[in-house]
């Protein structure tokens, strides 16, 4: 669970009690003031706590039989108010005590559990966060099939809502993974904390088919995920800094770097297209026009995950391409501008 969800289910918690305890000395209230109307309206013998009780509740519930009644004007009023505060109060208690558990019972009841048999070659992502949805994003661009586990209600119901294929379930029981078809996936994210990806890791290295990737937040704890059984142990924050390093020094410097030379003078290398690039929208076919600009040449593109050395005139050139080009370092660089 996370802290938010702990804190909104803390807040809820002190919430209820801060009510019960409002609603006891509502009543205490009610009781006295009742009894001493009264007491001024010359009915000594209903004030009493008994009839307080009596009173109070075929008001509050707005039955009222009319055994006793109030005849002064603030003993009018005072009923009046009686009975606006008990109709409150009791779409209160039938929302809060009635509607919403059931309304809790059906939605976790409908909440996803297992995926249908026919899933397989799939993925398992066990946690949800930003990371996972560009995660979603690359997966669907390559039409490989994926499944989440998550044990937060409204995670899930979110999840379902946008049609994201998820399960509800606790994601280091066994029983949980069989649900997502781990006997028929061929991959494993643990992206939970680190003490729960290594359970999550545990559980599922019992299948030895499977490959496992556990994502670390702090990186000495990546031996441990190792010992559990995970093939592979990322760490974001490492390789966001080696990316945001090696972007950094790819602006800096005005020359291509990372060219590899296949002839005399001539160099190939991959430009990834940046946020800003004046590239993207446009189709290979409207780059090639300014290549007698650029003095190189477009030979191959990154789509879906894969290099095509047979880049069409109209593929379109998108914020995640990545272009293969062949010219001389002179031409290279002017396209790197371009691709920047």
């Amino acid at each position: 669970m996370s802290l938010m969800a702990r804190f909104r289910k803390l807040i809820h918690k002190k919430h209820n009690i801060a009510s019960k305890i409002a609603a006891v000395l509502l009543f205490i209230i009610y009781f006295l003031i009742f009894e001493y109307l009264m007491v001024l309206e010359n009915q000594p013998k209903n004030a009493n706590i008994i009839t307080a009780i009596y009173w109070a509740t075929t008001t509050i519930t707005t039955v009222g039989f009319g055994d006793v009644v109030f005849t002064s004007q603030a003993g009018r009023i005072f009923s009046i108010i009686m009975q606006i505060l008990g109709i409150i109060l009791i779409s209160g208690f039938l929302v809060n005590y009635v509607i919403t558990p059931w309304m809790d019972r059906v939605i976790k009841f409908r909440l996803p559990r297992k995926v249908s048999s026919g899933v397989k070659d799939h993925i398992i992502i066990c946690g949800y966060n930003q990371m996972v949805e560009t995660l979603i994003d690359e997966l669907a661009e390559q039409d490989l099939q994926f499944v989440i586990i998550e044990d937060e209600e409204e995670l899930i119901s979110e999840l379902s809502y946008k049609d994201i294929p998820c399960i509800f379930g606790v994601p280091s029981d066994k029983q949980t993974l069989i649900n997502a078809g781990i006997e028929k996936a061929v991959l494993l994210i643990a992206n939970k904390s680190d003490e729960r990806n290594a359970n999550i890791v545990l559980t599922a290295r019992e299948f030895q088919h499977l490959n496992i990737i556990a994502i670390v937040e702090d990186s000495s704890n990546a031996k441990y995920l190792k010992y559990a059984g995970a093939d592979m142990v990322v760490s974001p924050k490492s390789i966001f800094g080696q990316f945001i390093g090696k972007k950094a020094m790819d602006r800096l410097v005005s020359r291509v770097t990372g060219a590899t030379e296949i002839f005399e003078g001539i160099h190939i290398v991959e430009f990834p297209i940046y946020l800003k690039s004046s590239l993207i929208g446009k189709t290979i076919k409207e780059v090639s026009s300014q290549q007698q600009f650029t003095g190189a040449k477009i030979v191959g593109i990154w789509k879906s995950g894969t290099l095509s050395f047979d880049p069409k005139e109209e593929d379109v050139i998108k914020v995640n391409s990545v272009i293969l080009a062949v010219g001389t370092p002179e031409g290279l660089s002017k396209l790197k501008k371009l691709a920047h």
